[in-house]
């Protein structure tokens, strides 16, 4: 199962009960953090808290041209993508030791920023591939196709072969093997033909022609491709589970026996399927979606050879056009544009940062702990997040909802909780993996070549339970349930949200309400199927279950009613594990900080009493705008809720909200005791 993050960010948190409480006089720090001029007080925070808090932040601070979205966590990864570029800068300077971190990391920026080459070679980087796709003769040569790519580098399209934890043996690895190919945000944009839909089709469909006329491809020929393709992938998309489908980590555990699961398809044989992909020894496998592999083993006789190599070739150019000579760039950000709204491609140093930083993440981030992490936030990490698992255990214990020996399970798990803080434990080498400032692509190919065989090489193997799921300039925290474990990386313990010298109010209800979040994500709708030792393995009573699917729902509900630009509601069975998380993680933070010595005063700093200063911090954490167009898409993919939604209906839930801003039934906020939502 994928890590569940918090959006954008999450975490590094308050700091412990007794270093916070030996802050200076409120004098220090007034004005720093909550600032008037940002708010609009013309709305009462009972109707709208989140545009109380924000209003005026957001209407001064209008989105970039390059950016889709801006707020509070892109303006941090900003800031972190430019050390991460003074790294890079300083790395590639000559006189480096040659398979050093620096030599590595230094090299693949030069040859990603070496533009001139770049240019120079158009597509010829995978022309040879292109050439062997129109060789194909039989459907059994298309697999062997898909089979070479795979292991050789290239984005291959149609069907899926990886290594993963198996989600009830969580100390196993595993096969998996699935279906894929689509290449829109949501199968409902190919079978549905609202506006919206039709647009993002319309854009696809040009998209296509126009990088297959940059091959050469007449624009007759190009236009005819991108039908065949949207034609084929429509047909994959109908056997494709629905994204709320795909939240139920039950019905995608599938696991089959290789030889009697090939026995029904006329072309996947997985047995040589496998043995291609560089996998022996193997019995069995995870299949997600087996409905999807049978509709495309259907297709591989229904289809004419001809039109796959029209597929294949294009889902080769896909996954390599951004990274050949600007016309493919720029084709692809067109696209993109479409989907997003982005009005301006963002700066080429910037993406190759954040290129080099996914791909040689433990090399670049030991160069950048070392300059940039103090270790001293590691400590306080370790202290933080120990008292925000006190009090998730204290609620645990008063729910009055659950058996106690429903608790005592709960208990167990939050006792289980593995954290990893700021870097992994054990770096990774890459030992063997060859950078050459000289070819970019090549480099690429490589690193894709290395991280599959390393993937593979895993089977056998106990579970590195070293390794981190993002990496460490990453401005994102995260919950992995198959691991039980919570990661908050290095480039978000830093300010805004965490901050030394801030008052325990705005760092609990920032950074601490975070840290609850992710912890919540163990007991969401999803979370909550997985055992104290990561296993999918079902741990309640009958009537606990369902009492929390009934709060469960009750959740769905009230996110079902929100909605952005004007009329698009908030799909709240999508999104329901971040609410939850959200709503629980909130008041966890609270409690932790009512235990504090400013949590227990009524002591004013801003004008804002100290429950005050604890939810404005909350909704802060949450300010921005978004474009229309990323708004439309984030609804039907992102399982985080809006921004605003974010910033509003979890203090819905929560009496002392209501209590400090002296909400009323008159205002449109308000929900009535009996209403409010109470599970973790």
């Amino acid at each position: 199962m994928e890590l569940k993050s918090l959006l954008t960010i999450s975490s590094l948190c308050l700091a412990t009960t007794a270093a916070l409480a030996q802050h200076d006089s409120p004098k220090s720090i007034a004005g720093k953090y909550i600032v008037e001029k940002n708010m609009d007080k013309t709305v009462p925070p009972g109707n709208d808290f989140y545009q109380y808090a924000n209003g005026n932040w957001i209407k001064d601070n209008p989105i970039p041209a390059k950016e889709t979205r801006w707020g509070t966590f892109n303006i941090l990864r900003d800031e972190n993508n430019k050390k991460v570029q003074s790294i890079l800068v300083d790395a590639g300077k000559p006189g480096q030791k040659p398979g050093s971190a620096k030599q590595r990391v230094g090299d693949l920026y030069a040859s990603a920023m070496d533009s001139m080459s770049i240019e120079k070679r158009g597509y010829a980087p995978i022309r040879a591939d292109l050439e062997r796709i129109g060789q194909i003769k039989t459907p059994a040569g298309i697999i062997n196709e898909v089979n070479y790519e795979r292991v050789n580098g290239l984005q291959a399209g149609l069907f899926s072969v990886g290594v993963g934890t198996d989600s009830k043996h969580p100390d196993t690895y595993i096969v998996n093997a699935g279906a894929g190919g689509t290449s829109l945000p949501d199968r409902d944009n190919y079978l549905k033909n609202d506006p919206r839909s039709l647009k993002i089709q319309a854009a696809y469909k040009k998209y296509i022609a126009d990088i297959f006329m940059l091959t050469g491809t007449s624009e007759v020929e190009a236009k005819k491709d991108a039908e065949t393709i949207f034609a084929i992938e429509k047909q994959m998309a109908m056997s494709q589970k629905s994204r709320v489908q795909m939240r139920d980590p039950n019905g995608n555990y599938n696991k089959v026996n290789i030889d009697d699961f090939s026995k029904n398809f006329t072309h996947f044989n997985f047995r040589e399927i496998l043995a291609a992909s560089k996998i022996t020894g193997q019995d069995s496998m995870l299949v997600s979606q087996p409905k999807m592999v049978k509709c495309v083993d259907s297709l591989l006789s229904a289809v004419p050879v001809s039109d796959w190599q029209v597929y294949l070739k294009w889902h080769l150019l896909r996954g390599a056009s951004g990274s050949l000579s600007s016309p493919f760039v720029k084709a692809s950000f067109a696209y993109n544009s479409a989907l997003s709204g982005q009005q301006v491609q963002t700066p080429r140093k910037e993406r190759m940062a954040s290129l080099v930083d996914g791909s040689l993440p433990d090399l670049l981030g030991q160069l950048y702990v070392e300059k940039y992490f103090p270790q001293a936030a590691k400590t306080y990490m370790v202290n933080l997040v120990n008292n925000l698992k006190i009090a998730l255990g204290e609620r645990i214990q008063g729910l009055d909802w659950m058996s106690a020996e429903t608790k005592a399970r709960a208990l167990k798990k939050l006792a289980n909780f593995s954290v990893k803080i700021a870097y992994p434990d054990k770096w990774q080498t890459y030992d063997g993996l060859t950078i050459n400032k000289n070819d970019y692509y090549g480099n690429l190919r490589r690193i894709a070549m290395y991280r599959y065989n390393e993937s593979i090489g895993h089977l056998g193997k106990p579970v590195d339970k070293t390794r981190m799921g993002m990496t460490p300039p990453t401005v994102n925290a995260s919950y992995s349930p198959n691991r039980n474990e919570i990661t908050f990386p290095a480039g978000i313990l830093q300010p805004p949200f965490f901050d030394f010298d801030a008052d325990d109010a705005m760092n609990y209800g920032g950074i601490g309400a975070v840290i609850g979040h992710e912890m919540t994500h163990g007991f969401d709708d999803q979370g909550r199927q997985y055992d104290f030792d990561g296993a999918l393995r079902d741990w309640w009573t009958k009537d606990d279950a369902a009492k929390f699917t009934a709060r469960a729902n009750k959740v769905v509900e009230q996110y079902n009613a929100f909605t952005i630009l004007d009329s698009i509601h908030v799909n709240g069975a999508l999104t329901q594990g971040e609410n939850i998380a959200d709503l629980g993680g909130l008041n966890v933070a609270y409690a932790a900080f009512k235990k504090t010595k400013e949590g227990q005063s009524n002591t004013k700093i801003d004008g804002f009493t100290p429950d005050q200063r604890f939810f404005m911090s909350w909704a802060q954490v949450w300010r921005g705008s978004q474009r229309p167009e990323a708004a439309q898409t984030a609804i039907q993919t992102d399982p985080h809720s809006p921004a605003q939604a974010r910033g509003n209906l979890p203090l819905t839930n929560i009496d002392a909200w209501y209590n400090a801003f002296d909400i009323k039934p008159t205002n449109k906020l308000y929900k009535k005791p009996e209403d409010r939502i109470r599970i973790w």
